[in-house]
């Protein structure tokens, strides 16, 4: 089993997958196979669904969240998936577990206020300018963490104002950027002795590529500098994008194009979000509203 757990994770790196996504399966197998090597089932003929609810049951004593128990569940179904369609396997257990249903939260943001706080986030860091692009891009274009982190100079096109942007999937996209993201990205730039075409665009301490965990600390520290009481995290920034722009008349399908997203169910989260602006909104003004 446990040769057949890093074959799979050889087979998920070839599949444009997120860093985030590849270190959570590995993550998540690893656990796994600690267990059944715990009980002496290492065999890939002890991949059955018993051994599988009692590998769960075993986490789920541990006081995981749902979301926590269902992302080890998807793990394990995608390694099902694997060992079956290679016929490492026989059948596919995953066939007769009924998974627990996915909660459906509502994305956190930022107010419009906050964001334009956080922006304005002052900063003695010598990456202040680095930051402040980071921050004002990833708000103007609703980026992934992976996304923003990916991008190469030449993904800027500042004659027409957009971003080319490599997705899930490797799928690429065009999404409009701001003037004032564009500028401050400019201003960066201007300090960097190679701005080649092919070059990353945001660059950390050691002069490569910035890591998911150091944009992840920068935006923690800018949330830190601008005050804010709540937790922030880069993915807030693509939720405040979203919200922001239904709030203000976007609509759905166009929203869907710039956030990337597959299906339009996905992007639907957010009329929730925007709905309940709109009863806050129709409270404050409606004369036997709730004030």
């Amino acid at each position: 089993m446990l040769r057949q757990i890093e074959n799979f994770k050889i087979h998920i790196k070839s599949r444009n997958l997120s860093e985030h996504t590849i270190r959570a399966y590995s993550s998540d197998l690893a656990e796994f196979a600690g267990y059944m090597n715990f009980k002496n089932l290492l065999n890939i003929k002890d991949f059955t669904l018993a051994n599988i609810r009692s590998y769960l049951a075993w986490e789920s004593n541990k006081g995981l969240s749902r979301q926590a128990m269902l992302r080890k569940i998807s793990s394990l179904r995608s390694f099902a998936k694997f060992l079956a369609n290679r016929g490492i396997i026989e059948a596919n257990p995953f066939k007769l577990f009924n998974a627990p249903r996915r909660e459906k939260l509502l994305p956190k943001f930022l107010t419009q206020k906050e964001a334009s706080d956080l922006m304005q986030a002052p900063s003695t860091s010598r990456f202040a300018l680095r930051n402040q692009a980071i921050l004002e891009l990833m708000y103007s274009s609703g980026l992934r963490r992976s996304e923003t982190i990916g991008l190469n100079i030449g993904d800027i096109n500042f004659t027409q104002g957009t971003v080319r942007v490599f997705g899930k999937g490797a799928k690429e996209r065009i999404v409009p950027v701001t003037d004032i993201a564009l500028s401050c990205i400019s201003d960066y730039l201007a300090t960097r002795p190679d701005a080649s075409y092919n070059a990353p665009l945001f660059l950390g301490s050691k002069g490569t590529r910035l890591s998911g965990e150091g944009l992840a600390q920068i935006v923690k520290q800018s949330a830190i500098k601008a005050n804010l009481a709540h937790k922030i995290t880069p993915h807030s920034l693509r939720h405040s994008f979203a919200t922001h722009l239904l709030n203000n008349g976007c609509d759905l399908k166009s929203l869907q194009e710039m956030l990337g997203h597959k299906s339009l169910s996905a992007t639907q989260v957010y009329t929730h979000v925007s709905l309940e602006h709109l009863k806050q909104v129709y409270d404050h003004a409606h004369p036997k509203g709730d004030k």
